[in-house]
């Protein structure tokens, strides 16, 4: 059933997918150039206490708070940094570019901003795959599932297929960030990864027959964060997984009888793309007849990607509201995001 559900979901998906305008990379200057130009007078050698470039210490502290407070900083100035760097030119793309080049010369693994111009129509999920993914997936190179093999993919896709984008995106065991073409969007990764999933020769059809893109009940963004919501049944979780194996024992084991569902949360900075991991999160789930219970959730790895779980019991078969509450280091007050949620 879980698989079939899966399937369902990813082919929609293939559905929706058309071609629509992108983020132009390469519009304004790249961070390394406004680095060169501007930030290095100070963060080359630290000048006026600024933090050194490739000081993996000082950085790692800073980019905790994430690009969103970072860039605020430089917006406004801070200490002896007069705002926009000294440099009044400079647009918010660019300061956001700069940022992330120290960051990533310090240590930091973030995806360079994308800047909002738009550029050319998006290539199509097939054309990228000929082009770059095929190197790998065509042969299964390097344990890569290969295009069309289905049987390999579902169990990629178990929490959705934001999972796999942000994956790609990110780079993922021997694949490099974006597969190695760093000027792929975000959508047009989504589209390679359906695409692969679920390979087709019909031919894509025009902005004009496009149809329009339907929002994802279980992905909000507030704050700059991106919030992911993923429920799974516990029933579906104790055939998936052996007993004794990590999975099983998450959150102290799997429970046993019907009506318990793992809830995961997926956190990710909508500036860098990068997944949050030291946040402090916790949910309820409520419905009208028993109430709410509220959780912790604790931080979990699935795939090779972070993420915030625990277990509830919803047993009932009223829409049941999940609230979520999220407190990033460095902010002053908690985001919270609802999620309406009702079982099959």
């Amino acid at each position: 059933m879980q698989k079939q559900l899966i399937t369902a979901v990813v082919l929609a998906f293939a559905t929706w997918i058309t071609p629509q305008t992108a983020g132009a990379q390469g519009a304004g200057r790249s961070g390394k150039s406004v680095v060169e130009a501007v930030c290095a007078s100070c963060h080359a050698t630290g000048a006026k206490g600024a933090p050194k470039i490739g000081d993996d210490k000082a950085w790692a502290s800073l980019a905790s708070r994430g690009l969103t407070g970072l860039t605020e900083s430089a917006l406004k100035g801070i200490r002896n940094m007069p705002p926009h760097g000294g440099s009044p030119g400079l647009t918010d793309i660019e300061i956001e570019r700069a940022i992330t080049y120290m960051v990533n010369q310090s240590g930091g693994k973030w995806s360079e901003p994308i800047s909002d111009v738009t550029a050319a129509a998006e290539r199509r999920g097939e054309q990228i795959v000929r082009t770059q993914c095929a190197k790998c997936h065509q042969t299964g190179v390097s344990g890569a599932p290969r295009i069309g093999d289905r049987a390999a993919w579902i169990p990629r896709l178990k929490h959705g297929l934001d999972f796999v984008v942000r994956s790609a995106i990110n780079g993922h065991g021997p694949m490099p960030p974006r597969g190695g073409m760093a000027d792929l969007t975000d959508s047009e990764i989504r589209a390679a990864v359906v695409y692969m999933f679920n390979p087709v020769s019909t031919p894509m059809k025009g902005p004009s027959d496009a149809p329009a893109a339907r929002p994802d009940p279980n992905h909000v963004v507030v704050d700059g964060t991106e919030i992911y919501l993923g429920v799974v049944a516990a029933e579906s979780l104790r055939a998936q997984y052996a007993k004794g194996s990590k999975e099983s024992s998450m959150h102290g084991g799997i429970p046993g009888g019907k009506g318990h569902y793992h809830v995961n949360i997926s956190l990710f900075d909508s500036k860098t793309r990068g997944v949050i991991s030291d946040a402090q999160v916790e949910a309820s789930a409520a419905d009208p007849v028993m109430g709410a219970v509220t959780k912790k959730l604790e931080l979990v790895t699935l795939n090779n990607i972070k993420s915030y779980g625990n277990y509830f019991r919803m047993p009932g078969k009223d829409p049941y509201t999940i609230t979520v509450k999220i407190r990033r280091p460095g902010t002053s007050r908690p985001i919270e995001a609802r999620f309406n949620f009702r079982h099959d």
